[in-house]
């Protein structure tokens, strides 16, 4: 059979094509695979009967009508690799040279584009959702205070007050919002500033003050006595460190202790070069290990509710892991229950 001049000729054909690729006769038999191919589809695939090898009805119906109408034809096959499901579009076309007629059938992996458009749509149906409660809230006291409330001062100044913690709820997920577009913007671009480490946490735990007076919370920190320089830029790397040090005030409990430490290392293991590092420790009822790879994920919780009540938007933890890696670092969260969390951040010394 490997001698048939339809074989070589089909192989030759199929060699070329970058893609997973089958040439498929009339009789829907595999009379041609190439090695990406095979990789998908499984060895020993010429020769074969066509539904022996692919048991999905949209792509034998697209290969089926093909081979009949000589049109293009278009399906998805679904598959899969060792840790995650695949998704590829099948293009079929007809096929009629003097040495080999049938359909090409070749498999372009969409799973990244489909994964892509896929948090697109989670993205705004969770931006949605999280406008869409405080502003149902709003609308009902505004109807309340123009009716039934319109002269009862009480509930009115009661009414005012949650609308006002529903306005700010929304002004923050916005902000959050466009900070995290600005990141992403800004991706690609590399900070040139130098900027003084030591000094920068020093302003933005002084800047805290106020929340860790209000909690209890003493933030115990140590900074070197020399400057601490790296290219970075100012605004976001503050950005980093009040949202994790805020965090560790809040979720690590009230009359607690967050300790900041800052060090240097001349060749980090995990940069592969000079690094500095910054680790924000809390004393808290620390995080189930099922939770932590998806911490940095938008709008993930691990407690609605209470997340809500701090006033978190679900969008911190993206943002910080959206800065670091602008600043070619790495993140790293580490947590036991019940013995509190360590929040790490990795940064080059160079740029």
């Amino acid at each position: 059979m490997s001698q048939d001049p339809q074989f070589s000729a089909a192989h030759a054909l199929l060699s070329a094509v970058p893609q997973p690729a089958l040439l498929v006769t009339g009789s829907e038999r595999i009379i041609g695979a190439n090695a990406k191919a095979e990789a998908l589809l499984g060895g020993g695939l010429s020769g074969r009967h066509l539904i022996t090898v692919i048991r999905q009805p949209s792509v034998l119906e697209a290969i089926e009508r093909c081979d009949l109408n000589r049109s293009t034809q278009e399906a998805r096959y679904l598959g899969r690799d060792v840790q995650n499901e695949l998704t590829y579009k099948v293009n079929c076309g007809y096929v009629d040279l003097r040495d080999v007629q049938g359909v090409l059938v070749s498999f372009e992996d969409i799973s990244q584009a489909e994964a892509i458009g896929q948090m697109r749509r989670d993205f705004v149906a969770n931006v949605s959702h999280e406008l869409r409660t405080p502003l149902t809230a709003l609308i009902g006291f505004i109807e309340t205070l123009q009716g039934p409330a319109a002269e009862d001062a009480k509930a009115r100044d009661r009414f005012l007050s949650i609308m006002g913690d529903e306005a700010s709820r929304m002004n923050r997920l916005v902000s959050d919002l466009l900070s995290l577009s600005q990141v992403e913007a800004e991706a690609r671009l590399r900070p040139s500033q130098n900027v003084d480490l030591g000094h920068l946490l020093a302003e933005t735990v002084e800047g805290l003050s106020p929340v860790a007076d209000a909690a209890n919370v003493t933030v115990d920190w140590h900074l070197p006595d020399q400057p601490v320089t790296m290219p970075g830029d100012s605004d976001q790397l503050r950005q980093i460190f009040t949202n994790l040090i805020e965090n560790a005030i809040k979720y690590g409990g009230r009359d607690n202790t967050v300790t900041l430490q800052l060090s240097e290392s001349p060749r980090d293991p995990v940069l592969r070069q000079a690094g500095v590092r910054v680790d924000v420790i809390d004393r808290g009822p620390g995080i189930e290990a099922v939770h932590l790879p998806r911490l940095t994920e938008r709008f993930y919780r691990i407690d609605s509710h209470r997340s809500r009540e701090m006033g978190g938007t679900g969008l911190g933890l993206a943002i910080v892991k959206h800065i670091v890696n602008r600043h070619r670092g790495r993140f790293k969260i580490q947590s036991t229950p019940g013995e509190g969390s360590t929040f790490s951040v990795l940064l080059p010394m160079e740029g």
